[in-house]
């Protein structure tokens, strides 16, 4: 069996998956972030300067090709190659970075995490392993990270912004594991017959799994892993005692909230609605009204001054506002330029566009505020208005979360993703299937990344879907809000007239 690091690494996780992958790739559902994998290819092409000058391995399809440039550039008695590629008994590996000096090998393992995770050890051990048995001699294996704490200047600082963890002993340690491993794959990929390996922990950790919905196709639609906010590993340990469908889990001892979800659904129960606390709720907004959300992106490579690795920039906020009762709705947005620091021209748009001492409404305000208090630190001449704006915001999310409202489509949630639908299902206006290009929060943080590298034409079509998309956030809390309201109207309306009845 063909393996590379990336393959050994997922058999690491689940032998099944690489099985999988072989015989019913048409199975595999889309679980990567891509931002991420663009965030990882960034951080590797940065970290090739980390140590000087280095020769890079192009890649090529014809892998031993990559294998003999290796081999020419190893006969130098000194080098730093970057993407050394080697191959033992069909089990390959490109090095991110290869020192060598004389008949020394220093090999480094390039990640774009702010940590060392334990797959990153099963990584970089397999690295050695097949070096080693080459005849190589490697002195030294580390894995390469990202400090969160490092703070951009104005000349970004490699030495800062790495840090460079020494795990010779680990891979020292494991060199048996590996070699059993290797052998381990090899021996179950031989079999004809779907594995019956059952599901667990490893299906979501540390990555989560792509056939997930496969290896579960045995179970009832009406299951334990549609169970909101239940962690994971109460979920596994639950099937495995063969408690998974909703019938058998209102036996058992959960969570009242899990018990909750599970009888809406499965009894189609009412919609609840708690009246009071709702119109307490209500009773705390006031004209006029300012509903505001901000879309950010990251950099795992911090751009600009102040900036730190993987901080929520905020490149483009909607603001929907009704400044008096049945008031016309009015609408504002920003949306910044690519390839600029887009905080200055952001926050001085938003205290020009809120007053102060309005009420702001988000949805999961700790988001906004978050992002509100961070350019209030950076730009002190606007701190006023902007803490202004964040001591008298309120959060359209509480009477879901607490669940005063509730219905079975929230399906345990009280994302505004599941909420909006819930009130709302036969409103093409209101669906986010029906925007184009950008229909969710990491589409956009996606998009607006890669908007720099469109032409003109193509960035005005781009930038029309990103306020289209951040427009129907903000619209959808109005509605939301709307919708409360109405409520609460008409349920003292018809107090009043029962009690104008009793009256009479």
């Amino acid at each position: 069996m063909y393996l590379s690091k990336s393959l050994y690494c997922e058999c690491v996780q689940c032998n099944k998956m690489l099985w999988l992958n072989k015989h019913y790739p048409e199975e595999k559902q889309e679980v990567a972030n891509s931002s991420v994998l663009d965030n990882g290819t960034e951080v590797g092409i940065l970290a090739k300067n980390l140590f000087g000058p280095s020769i890079d391995i192009d890649f090529n399809q014809d892998l031993n090709k990559m294998i003999e440039d290796t081999k020419k550039e190893l006969t130098k008695e000194k080098v730093i190659i970057t993407e050394a590629s080697f191959n033992y008994n069909n089990n390959f590996c490109s090095v991110d970075i290869l020192k060598k000096d004389n008949n020394s090998y220093e090999l480094y393992e390039v990640k774009s995490s702010t940590e060392v995770k334990d797959i990153y050890l099963h990584d970089a051990s397999y690295q050695y392993y097949v070096l080693t048995k080459l005849g190589l001699n490697v002195t030294k294996v580390s894995i390469v990270y990202i400090n969160s704490e490092y703070v951009r200047e104005e000349e970004l600082e490699l030495d800062k912004l790495f840090i460079i963890k020494d795990i010779t002993d680990i891979a020292i340690s494991k060199l048996k594991e590996v070699e059993n491993k290797i052998k381990e794959i090899n021996k179950y990929m031989e079999q004809k017959i779907i594995p019956k390996d059952d599901i667990g922990m490893h299906c979501v950790k540390p990555y989560d799994c792509p056939f997930f919905k496969y290896c579960t196709k045995h179970l009832p639609e009406q299951n334990i892993f549609n169970i909101r906010g239940m962690p994971n590993r109460s979920k596994f340990k639950l099937y495995h005692e063969g408690i998974y469908d909703y019938n058998n889990l209102l036996k058992t001892k959960i969570n009242n909230k899990y018990k909750e979800q599970i009888e809406y659904e499965l009894y189609d129960k009412e919609p609840k609605i708690n009246i009071d606390k709702i119109k307490e709720f209500i009773s705390t907004l006031s004209y006029p009204l300012y509903f505001l959300d901000f879309e950010t992106y990251q950099q795992s490579i911090p751009e600009y001054i102040g900036i730190k690795p993987y901080e929520q920039i905020p490149f483009q906020y909607s603001l929907h506002y009704i400044e008096k009762e049945n008031g016309k709705l009015l609408h504002k947005e920003f949306l910044s330029a690519p390839n600029i620091d887009p905080r200055r021209s952001l926050a001085e748009s938003l205290v020009n566009d809120i007053p102060e001492n309005v009420c702001t409404i988000a949805y999961n305000m700790m988001f906004e505020k978050m992002v509100i208090k961070n350019l209030a630190k950076i730009y002190p001449d606007l701190s006023n208005h902007l803490m202004n704006i964040y001591n008298n915001m309120k959060d359209l999310m509480i009477p879901f979360k607490d669940r005063e409202y509730y219905t079975k489509e929230m399906y345990g949630s009280y994302s505004i993703k599941y909420v909006l639908p819930a009130l709302f299902p036969n409103d093409p206006s209101l669906d986010y299937h029906n925007l184009e290009g950008v229909h969710n929060g990491s589409e956009a943080m996606n998009t607006f990344s890669n908007l720099g590298n469109l032409s003109i034409e193509e960035q005005q079509i781009v930038r029309n879907n990103l306020l289209r998309y951040c427009e129907l956030d903000t619209y959808a809390m109005v509605k939301i809000w709307d919708k409360l309201e109405n409520i609460v109207k008409e349920r003292s309306e018809t107090n009043g007239n029962r009690y104008r009845k009793l009256k009479k």
